[in-house]
């Protein structure tokens, strides 16, 4: 049987869900629920990752370090993983953070902008991390350009190179283009990060897991930006049943999912009218609630923000231009 390693980020990604107002306490209960189910990696902290927490991305409740000195001291062989976006995270939050018990990072770029990670790749290697290139918005890019991306990352270091579906965008096949792409081009592992906006997380998971990623991203019921991540304990069951082995007991993963990651859902993870259209406009899932918030403030239908945002082909870091759209929108609107 083929091992596929899983990696939940249910308290990152899912972060996004919730407005970034996991608690200490939520930190904890998940790790140590997840640590004994046998999940080898958890990532936790801002949902735009180290250095996140702003007015512009949305403040967390708590400090990001204090996240994952929570984390770590529950986690026991675990691994704590964070995110960094360059640009918002620093080499010193790295190196704070792995003095907090950090055991891997995964530094996230534009599919296109690969370069930008090498610096940070460089210190969580001096820090003895878990290096992991994560390229977000991956239909963007055709296989090839983002295999390219993929081989940058490999060479500053990277040991687990992932492609993110980060707007839900792609169906199966494109997902098994560009894992053909990436798996032919590279000596080190590769993953797979995807979004249910399409309806598509778990079949796109799968999908990859058979085209040779050998790591996967899942969350908690689905908790995640959009219509939410692909769904850990339907993803562990479904890997089992396609042949596959992990380290988690699935009974354990069921019932944690219902105890302690069904409370985090401050809204069903579903595929509605305003993430399908985010998964169809191929935008990045995290503006689900902002342009929520948007259609509400300027009273335009959040619909026709997120047209006009997919029309504008934004990117990860543009939220600023779901006011600009609304505010243009609401002055169009007959009084």
């Amino acid at each position: 049987m083929t091992a596929v390693t899983l990696l939940d980020t249910t308290l990152r990604d899912g972060s996004h869900a919730v407005s970034h107002q996991h608690s200490l306490d939520d930190t904890r209960a998940v790790v140590s629920s997840l640590a004994s189910a046998g999940l080898e990696i958890v990532e936790l902290a801002h949902g735009d990752g180290l250095g996140g927490s702003s007015v512009h991305f949305g403040l967390g409740a708590e400090r990001d370090l204090d996240h994952i000195e929570a984390g770590a001291a529950v986690a026991g062989v675990t691994r704590i993983c964070a995110l960094v976006v360059p640009g918002l995270g620093t080499a010193d939050d790295i190196r704070a953070a792995a003095a907090q018990g950090l055991g891997a990072v995964r530094v996230a770029t534009h599919v296109t902008e690969a370069n930008l990670a090498r610096p940070h790749m460089t210190v969580a290697k001096e820090e003895g991390l878990l290096p992991i290139g994560f390229l977000m918005m991956t239909h963007m890019a055709t296989p090839a350009q983002v295999a390219e991306s993929a081989a940058q990352l490999e060479s500053y270091g990277a040991e687990v190179v992932y492609l993110a579906d980060s707007a839900g965008h792609q169906i199966s096949d494109d997902i098994v283009r560009r894992v053909d792409a990436i798996v032919s081009r590279l000596e080190v592992a590769v993953g797979v990060h995807t979004h249910n906006n399409l309806g598509l997380a778990i079949a796109n998971a799968l999908a990859a897991a058979q085209a040779g990623a050998t790591y996967i991203d899942g969350t908690l019921c689905g908790l995640g930006a959009g219509a939410g991540n692909a769904q850990l304990e339907v993803l562990v069951a479904v890997l089992e049943r396609a042949g596959f082995s992990t380290s988690v007991d699935l009974d354990a993963i069921i019932e944690i999912a219902e105890t302690v990651g069904r409370p985090l859902l401050r809204r069903p993870q579903v595929v509605d009218a305003d993430s399908l259209l985010i998964g169809i406009a191929g935008l990045y899932s995290t503006f689900l609630l902002p342009t929520r918030h948007a259609a509400a403030v300027y009273d335009v239908p959040t619909s026709s923000i997120l047209r006009e945002l997919g029309k504008r082909q934004l990117v990860a870091g543009q939220e600023d231009m779901i006011i600009d759209v609304a505010y243009g929108l609401s002055t169009k609107v007959p009084t």
